[in-house]
């Protein structure tokens, strides 16, 4: 299993993931091969080595023979995408990053997604940045990718639609749930395409996690900054240990005014919001009153939808919120088949490398309504033929 972390001291764009990627041993000619796919102007991968105090990386620049074109709006580039060669894993990385950008410019514009006009986004050297990131990413074997907290920079920027803060508006609707830092730096450390990369690819922010080094590399910003290295840099390897660790978010409150037949209810749209885990705990409050203490487990990016649900759903007038860190057991899904038909099968390895399988409940709870079968029946009887 390849795992990446992404360090991203100096905040993060579309080149520089570029960059970091192609220093990690994409081909550049592989890259170009495969976007060419795509009926673009023409255009060029241009690689150079640079340095920022000291430390060297690779430094991506698009060059575009005709940057004249009108700007592409979000149907335009889906259709690019969906009739392309490209596989199916790099179409739906793409399509996932154009359609996060959408839906912000959309809410920003006040103008229907399928019509929003990326403008910048839309060229030639965006489209390249997204697809050439999903093509690194295939290419590398990467399984899992986190990232640091981001750090912002401040001041103004200048664009299609004038000038504008720093964070832009866009960035920041990305960045919404994502841990974020400010800087004394007066520049735009963080890209709305950029952005829109590193949230579709990973949903962990934080430490990097506990792995095996095996390559390093450096994707180098435009831009020579005077306070820090404009440098990302994406660190690969793999899980040192059987387990696998990762960060979660916790979101709890106690309850002891509420009807009982809500608590269901609840549980149902919370999950629906990307909950994890949802867990009632009797617990026994001030002046003695029985209660119970609301729990859910969710990814940090999940936490603002889980509290607005909680907050407009309950009687709770406030919530607790915090980071842990979680090990857990190595796992995969897989469709299995068995005497009932395709199966989707959950397959664990514990500590000592031995491996076991759990059908997907969901699964098993389907079959036994549709055939009329004992649930328990159903369970043990895959659980036999999966083993």
């Amino acid at each position: 299993m390849n795992i990446a972390y992404f360090d991203c001291f100096a905040g993060i764009s579309g080149n520089m993931i570029l960059g970091a990627l192609i220093d990690l041993g994409v081909p550049a000619d592989f890259l170009e091969e495969n976007i060419r796919n795509l009926p673009l102007d023409a255009f060029h991968i241009e690689i150079s080595t640079a340095g920022r105090m000291g430390i060297h990386g690779s430094h991506v620049h698009v060059a575009v023979a005709d940057k004249d074109k009108p700007a592409r709006n979000y149907r335009d580039i889906r259709s690019l995408i969906d009739n392309s060669v490209l596989s199916d894993r790099v179409k739906g990385l793409s399509l996932e990053v154009f359609g996060r950008l959408a839906d912000v410019e959309a809410s920003i514009h006040n103008s229907p997604k399928e019509d929003v006009h990326f403008h910048e986004l839309g060229g030639v050297d965006a489209i390249v940045d997204v697809v050439g990131a999903a093509l690194g990413v295939e290419w590398l074997g990467i399984d899992k990718i986190s990232a640091s907290e981001i750090p912002v920079g401040k001041g103004f920027v200048t664009c299609q639609h004038g000038t504008l803060p720093i964070p832009a508006p866009a960035t920041l609707s990305l960045l919404d749930g994502i841990p974020v830092y400010g800087t004394g730096v007066s520049r735009e450390l963080v890209t709305p395409t950029g952005a829109a990369i590193l949230t579709s690819l990973c949903r962990d922010f934080g430490p990097m996690p506990k792995m095996l080094i095996r390559q390093v590399g450096y994707g180098v910003g435009t831009r020579d900054l005077e306070e820090i290295p404009n440098l990302l840099r994406v660190v690969l390897g793999e899980p040192h240990s059987i387990t696998e660790a990762d960060s979660v978010t916790i979101v709890e409150t106690n309850i002891d005014d509420m009807n009982p037949e809500i608590f269901g209810f609840v549980m149902e749209r919370l999950f629906e919001d990307g909950a994890l885990d949802v867990i009632w705990v009797p617990v026994f409050m001030k002046k003695n009153r029985p209660g119970t203490m609301v729990q859910v487990i969710c990814d940090e990016t999940d936490r603002e939808a889980v509290v607005r649900r909680i907050l407009s759903e309950t009687t709770a007038t406030g919530v607790r919120h915090y980071r842990v860190e979680r090990t857990k057991l190595p796992r995969k899904l897989r469709e299995a088949t068995t005497s009932y038909g395709k199966v989707r099968v959950k397959e664990f390895s514990d500590p000592s490398g031995r491996t076991f399988q759990v059908p997907e409940y969901e699964d098993c709870k389907k079959i036994a309504l549709e055939q009329n079968v004992p649930l328990k029946l159903v369970y043990q009887t895959i659980v036999k033929e999966i083993s």
